[in-house]
């Protein structure tokens, strides 16, 4: 994929984008800035994976509109465009740009409520469990973050002096990496940067998707 009219980058007015979306998030705002949109966010990001593809599989860019159903947030639009390159559903790679800058990492966020579990049960196996220790702490003397929901004490059933409790308390896990705006942001380097996170965090990804792979739950009709 050639790079877009702007240049290879993400540029600093996605970042001012969703700056100024959060000042007004409504539909009259986004359709007189949707253009702004697909030049600075949509076709940036595009190009970013498509670069991607070759070494990590093909990525898709979440779409910008929130599902307010069941939220008391009713602003229709969400505040950062994320994309994700998924080995399987739920679990992979992920970018995304915000007003905050650019964010890196992977991790797995359950697509069905069958993979929790096989995660806790992982975890709880010493040998898997071990290793997964093993890969975050590396993560984290690298500078990523582990993130993702948790449990407030412990799950039940979990001894207090479980040796790995602080990942058991995990519903879904993720390790993410905070770049803000570098000087780099909007120059070619940026996809290097980016396929340097995604190198760092793929054992945790492969660990994730071996260990709790794909829901086998069928969805609702």
């Amino acid at each position: 994929m050639n790079p877009p009219p702007g240049g290879a980058g993400i540029p600093v007015d996605a970042l001012d984008f969703y700056d100024d979306l959060a000042a007004e998030n409504t539909r009259t705002w986004w359709q007189a800035n949707r253009a702004r949109w697909e030049e600075s966010v949509r076709e940036p990001m595009e190009w970013l994976v498509e670069a991607l593809t070759d070494e990590f599989g093909a990525a898709r860019l979440y779409r910008p509109h929130r599902d307010v159903r069941f939220s008391a947030d009713k602003s229709p639009y969400k505040d950062h465009q994320g994309a994700l390159a998924a080995t399987v559903p739920g679990v992979g790679f992920y970018v995304q740009v915000s007003a905050e800058g650019l964010m890196t990492g992977g991790g797995f966020y359950p697509s069905g409520p069958d993979q929790t579990p096989r995660y806790r049960a992982a975890v709880d196996a010493p040998a898997s469990g071990g290793a997964l220790q093993a890969v975050v702490d590396r993560l984290v003397a690298s500078g990523f973050e582990i993130g993702g929901e948790q449990v407030a004490t412990r799950p039940r059933g979990v001894a207090a002096d479980h040796p790995r409790l602080d990942l058991m308390r995990h519903k879904h896990l993720i390790a993410a990496r905070r770049h803000g705006s570098p000087p780099w942001l909007d120059t070619p380097e940026v996809l290097e940067r980016v396929r340097a996170d995604w190198r760092a965090v793929r054992p945790l990804v492969d660990w994730l998707t071996e260990h709790v792979g794909a829901t086998q739950v069928p969805r609702g009709r």
